[in-house]
């Protein structure tokens, strides 16, 4: 048996045992694994995935820049370690930028960003991971996700509709926040919105899903907001053309597409 379909078998195994233990009607009292959950239906549906996303970044005077890229992943294990290659196509100024992400469970990422203008290659820093993501109100730890083993989860409620949880940091010395709070959604266990608490207990930044569609069999978000609630920004992403277990190549995911990017996979699917 080839490595891809042993990743096929774990991703569609555990999204299987997620989707049965959902449809049973169980309550689930454990908040690592509503979290562990969580973090599989966000960021691993599909042994590997693609999609294009546009961001429309607003400022508190309501003016605007957009961004728009394409975003291809493959997952190593499921819940695991992972690889995310994102490609700026649009406007001129960030054309070419290249966002290179080796996702690694229980450790830090590696994480690489190509500046095309000046023809150079940026390590990006496990500090630096919850800076702005090219000008937006996400961050870069927002595009492959936050290691659930990097915050302490407490279950607060469970109502019709969501798991309501909070997260302590383990180490503070990373973050910019204290606390964050989660709303999972209990039939598909995506987190539907995600408030940041700063030192005095106010919410400073909000994520919320505002769309969600069934992409081949996974439920999926296809428009977001992340909302700066001191300066009054915010960041819209949507997601179109998306298509998972598509069988990228691992050589897609190398320091060599940095620089010249695998063109076969930028393309549009046909329809």
């Amino acid at each position: 048996m080839n490595t891809l379909s042993i990743r096929l078998m774990l991703t569609s195994g555990a999204l299987l045992l997620l989707a049965l233990n959902t449809a049973s009607g169980q309550t689930l009292t454990d908040p690592n694994e509503i979290v562990a959950r969580a973090n599989l239906a966000s960021y691993y549906a599909g042994a590997d995935g693609r999609s294009e996303a546009r961001m429309i970044i607003r400022d508190a005077q309501g003016r605007e820049q957009r961004r728009q890229f394409t975003v291809l992943r493959r997952n190593i294990e499921a819940g695991g370690d992972q690889e995310f290659l994102v490609v700026f196509s649009q406007p001129s100024d960030v054309r070419n930028t290249v966002f290179l992400v080796k996702k690694h469970a229980g450790g830090d990422d590696d994480r690489w960003l190509y500046l095309p203008g000046l023809d150079l290659v940026k390590r990006i820093s496990a500090g630096d991971k919850r800076t702005s993501f090219v000008g937006a109100h996400y961050y870069y730890e927002d595009v492959s996700g936050r290691s659930p083993d990097e915050d302490a989860h407490v279950l607060l409620e469970t109502t019709d509709e969501h798991y309501v949880l909070e997260h302590t940091p383990r180490d503070t010395s990373t973050v910019e926040f204290t606390t964050y709070q989660t709303w999972i959604d209990r039939e598909t266990f995506l987190p539907m919105k995600i408030e940041y608490l700063d030192t005095a207990g106010e919410i400073f930044r909000r994520v919320e899903v505002l769309q969600v569609e069934d992409i081949d069999g996974y439920p999926t978000v296809t428009l977001s907001r992340v909302s700066d609630l001191a300066s009054g920004g915010q960041t819209d992403m949507q997601f179109r053309y998306i298509d998972y277990d598509v069988g990228m190549e691992e050589t897609v995911f190398t320091e060599r597409s940095l620089r010249n990017p695998p063109q076969q996979w930028l393309q549009r699917p046909e329809r």
